[in-house]
């Protein structure tokens, strides 16, 4: 598992109407896309939840590197540069995926902390398998994931929610559409 995100910082005069409309014309291209878990359309305004800022900010999980690469060089992240400019995509090795109870996407909680330089790493990555465990259990998780970016020594947490108080700490986003050909493929717990 791979997860991917990139953010487009929007002004804060911005009509988020805009990622409104654009999400619910073309979010379905990617409901039967291959090699891709699950991609959660987020998005969050400036003033709400907590949000300082008005942002685009799809977060992918993907079951293949291929069905990435196919993805922003096939074609698919093309279209977002051509109408936003080329962001940089974020990316994660996957740690750990659990399912949750939830049943309806509708808020995700994105929290990104670095690795500890001291200690185990070994430590560092069975708490961040602990952690998705959790989350997934909560009342209301859908799922949660944890991944880790070894150049910046970076985790990241995800997990999406079916009502509007998550139980994680992060950034909450709203969750726009929710494309997951490939979620049953996602393999569940430990992946290291």
């Amino acid at each position: 598992m791979h997860a991917m995100q990139y953010e487009l910082t929007l002004p804060a005069d911005y009509d988020m109407g805009v990622v409104r409309d654009r999400v619910a014309r073309l979010g379905h291209l990617l409901d039967d896309w291959d090699g891709l878990g699950l991609k959660a359309y987020l998005m969050r305004e400036r003033g709400r939840r907590g949000s300082s800022v008005n942002q685009y900010a799809p977060f992918y999980l993907w079951n293949t590197v291929d069905g990435m690469n196919a993805f922003l060089w096939g074609g698919g992240f093309q279209g977002l540069s051509d109408a936003f400019g080329r962001p940089s995509a974020r990316q994660w090795t996957g740690l750990a995926y659990e399912e949750g109870t939830g049943s309806n996407a509708r808020f995700a909680v994105r929290r990104r902390q670095p690795v500890a330089d001291s200690g185990p790493l070994a430590e560092a990555a069975e708490e961040a398998v602990r952690e998705a465990r959790r989350l997934a259990a909560r009342d209301g998780a859908l799922l949660a994931a944890a991944a880790v970016d070894t150049s910046r020594w970076e985790l990241v947490h995800f997990s999406l929610w079916e009502h509007d108080r998550p139980e994680a700490d992060g950034d909450v986003f709203e969750v726009l559409h929710l494309s997951a050909p490939g979620r049953d493929l996602l393999p569940q717990g430990r992946r290291w």
